[in-house]
């Protein structure tokens, strides 16, 4: 930033008092009026803005908006065409350009009348056709689920944003206007409308850096949330009103007798943090409403950055510094290119109160946000690198996007990654990267690059070793330890420790280029669990094709992209599984079940290998189930399958209802119980822990041997505090020889417990 004094452009210059560097109204005025339907309203509000606009093109989409709405009337009773009308008055102030205005008036006209898009870019131009195509959402495309449908449109809304970031600032104002007439809403409609607006339009307009649109839909939005808080805070605002103003114009006065002299030309401003602001640390850090200070703030505008550090050295010289209350957004600016020095301070009253200290080119930044490229330019051009580096977390959320197979993760990115809260770290080189709060160092890796996440091994902060789940503080300085192995990767536990959707996203796409087969494995493994766990049990030729409609459904090409989307982490099966559980239970619905005589009839030539006896069924195909592993002496239960006879459970299994009469199917559970007799040996599995040392897998194996077990499968791995897990699989007679095993093995010097495992 430059020290030389500030140019005002030419449209707020004219606002200046003559021989005076105050402007007349400093903050930015968002319409807040009730349009009355007359062309003439919106006409004089562009006078006053004195922008260089075309009132013909204008006219004409009002007229058009006028005319196409008709009769249509909103749920308070009003005239449709009042809300594109208001979101216009809302752009004209926000400083936009003929076409925003014109896309503002006319953003419900292809959605929701017989207009086309054809019509609007033959009219007005392709800039405004696009404009209103961005805005559009897509109602008439079907989704399964309102949160698919949420993330659909933004998704078409940030790549027309990409294209054009009118559209973003015309669907904020869209979204402020039916904030603010929301009560004429169901209560249900309007918490649900509030939850998004707080969760990802209010973000949006933080990272675009309009202060005044996303101060106003967070306080709305947490109005209709939380009315009880609300008004409590409203409350305590009010019946200090008369206090705290005499306490502003009082500080106010006192800064600006000590600063004038020194720092000529400032212009100060008191401020009020927003009941929003207020309830986030009441609400949600827990504090006291006393508790907060920054409550009260004090605004100073000058001309130079030099007159900033100068101003921000006599305030700590007139009241004391709370420490750790100091950030200098200057040096370095919040993700929105927000700049602003913050210090807050107690004065004699004893009261905290926040100072901030800025530029008239910060101040028109931080209040305007990405619409001042349009109030205080000519537009913009494609080739504005600062521009470009405004609106770079776009492109970064599309790119993100684009390596996960979930289109709901988009909205998740938008409600952490853009986060209000940020932490600022620096690397060894000095370089400062910006996340959202409560990032670990794998999220700091890969800001810095792929390459550095993907081979990380460990990092350092302020020169001790961490943990990889260590939580970035602002002002730490981190080393990322890697290594030069070159299949050396992410690990899957890092997914649940990654904060950002960038992280994960990476992490997600190494394990989806490098571990195809293993994801395939890893996803057909958590696919079968979920299904013996939800009752999901169909034919093989039936279950191949109903896994074959599920991967298209999920955009998968073949049941293995489908297994290797959730092996990697690409699909969340526990968010799908409500739609699989629907869709089995309606194939079930249409599947004729089978009768209890035919099954006899098909089977009665099979003899039971498995020395059970299934209640009223002589001779029948019997398979024990695997999910359970049952073995004599268990309590069992049958379930008369499609083909493959009837399979064994255990009768607290889980896949067993607990009410057989509540049961999808009761008429298939049979009762089902031991033979006397019987020579056939069962294979179970047990778990071992013991403490890790030497020789322990040879004496299981000795001790197994003296009791003259089988030993079919062993597994060891090593675990936390000096442990391992030893999983075997033997062959056992009965449930009492079972436990005979366990108890022998757990006399095995080193051997903490033996427990019996689920198959």
């Amino acid at each position: 930033m430059s020290d030389t004094k500030f140019a005002f452009p030419r449209e707020l210059s004219e606002d200046l008092p003559k021989g005076d560097h105050e402007p007349v109204s400093a903050p930015i005025q968002v319409y807040h009026g009730q349009p009355d339907g007359r062309f003439e309203t919106l006409a004089a509000l562009m006078r006053k803005q004195k922008g260089n606009y075309n009132f013909d093109m204008v006219r004409e989409a009002f007229e058009l908006c006028k005319s196409a709405h008709g009769e249509q009337r909103r749920l308070s009773g009003e005239p449709f065409y009042y809300h594109p009308m208001a979101v216009a008055c809302i752009i004209v102030t926000l400083g936009m350009d003929s076409e925003s205005i014109a896309a503002a008036l006319l953003h419900d006209v292809v959605e929701d009348t017989a207009v086309e898009r054809a019509e609007i870019e033959k009219r007005f131009g392709k800039d405004v056709a696009m404009l209103v195509d961005g805005v559009t959402k897509l109602g008439k495309i079907p989704f399964s689920s309102r949160e698919e449908q949420q993330a659909e449109n933004l998704r078409k809304m940030l790549l027309a944003m990409a294209e054009d970031i009118r559209v973003i600032i015309i669907k904020l104002a869209d979204r402020l206007h039916n904030m603010r007439t929301i009560d004429a809403q169901p209560p249900q409609k309007q918490r649900d409308k509030s939850l998004e607006t707080l969760e990802v339009y209010a973000p949006i307009a933080h990272r675009l850096g309009i202060r005044a649109v996303k101060e106003e839909m967070e306080d709305l939005a947490i109005a209709h949330l939380d009315p009880v808080a609300y008004a409590e805070i409203e409350h305590s605002l009010n019946i200090r009103k008369q206090y705290r103003e005499q306490f502003l114009e009082s500080i106010k006065e006192r800064i600006k007798q000590r600063v004038e002299p020194l720092v000529p030309g400032i212009y100060l401003e008191g401020r009020v943090k927003s009941i929003h602001g207020i309830y986030r640390k009441m609400y949600v850090q827990g504090k006291a409403f006393e508790e907060i200070y920054d409550v009260y703030a004090v605004r100073i505008i000058t001309d130079t950055v030099n007159d900033c550090y100068n101003i921000l050295g006599i305030i700590h010289d007139m009241f004391r510094p709370i420490p750790g209350r100091f950030k200098d957004y200057i040096s370095t600016p919040k993700p929105n290119m927000y700049q602003s020095l913050h210090t807050t301070v107690i004065g004699r009253e004893g009261i905290p109160f926040e100072v901030q200290i800025r530029t008239w080119e910060m101040h028109h930044t931080a209040e305007y946000g990405i619409a001042a490229h349009w109030k205080y330019k000519e537009g913009i051009q494609r080739s504005d690198e600062k521009l470009e580096e405004r609106l770079a977390w776009i492109r970064q959320i599309l790119e993100n996007q684009q390596e996960s197979d979930d289109a709901e993760d988009i909205v998740q990115t938008i409600k952490t990654d853009l986060s209000q809260e940020d932490v600022f770290a620096v690397t060894p080189k000095g370089d400062v990267i910006n996340l959202p709060a409560g990032s670990t160092v794998i999220d700091f890796a890969y800001a810095i690059h792929t390459a550095v996440g993907n081979r990380m091994v460990g990092a350092k902060v302020d020169g001790r070793i961490v943990p990889i789940s260590h939580v970035i503080k602002t002002g730490e300085i981190i080393e990322i330890l890697t290594t030069q192995q070159q299949n050396h990767g992410p690990s899957r536990d890092w997914l649940s420790i990654a904060k950002t959707s960038q992280a994960r996203n990476k992490i997600r796409s190494w394990f989806k280029k490098e571990r195809r087969s293993e994801n395939i494995q890893e996803g057909r493994a958590e696919v079968e669990k979920e299904f013996i766990r939800n009752g999901i049990r169909l034919p093989e030729e039936e279950m191949k094709a109903f896994l074959e409609e599920l991967a298209e459904r999920q955009h998968c090409n073949s049941v293995e992209d489908f297994f290797a989307a959730i092996g990697y982490g690409g699909l969340v099966l526990s968010k799908i599984m409500p739609r699989v559980k629907e869709e089995y239970n309606k194939r079930a619905k249409t599947a004729k079940p089978m009768d209890i005589k035919d099954y006899v009839q098909e089977h009665k030539q099979t003899k039971s290998s498995e020395g059970v006896i299934v209640e009223g069924i002589d001779n029948c195909l019997v398979k024990l189930s695997k999910c359970c592993a049952p073995v004599p002496g268990d309590l069992i239960i049958g379930f008369i399958t499609r083909g493959h006879g009837v399979s064994i459970h255990k009768r607290d299994c889980n896949n067993v209802p607990r009410d057989l009469s509540t049961a999808a199917e009761p008429d298939r559970w049979i009762g089902a119980h031991w033979a006397e007799s019987h020579q056939e040996s069962f294979k179970s599995a047990l778990q071992i822990l013991a403490i890790d040392r030497g020789a322990l897998l040879a004496d299981i194996t000795v001790a197994l041997a003296s009791m003259r077990v089988m030993l079919h499968t062993v597994n060891a791995r090593e675990v936390k505090g000096g442990n391992c897990i030893i999983d075997l699989t033997v062959s056992t007679e009965s449930l009492e020889h079972l436990k005979n095993i366990a108890a022998r093995l757990e006399k095995v010097p080193g051997v903490i417990s033996v427990e019996r495992l689920n198959q």
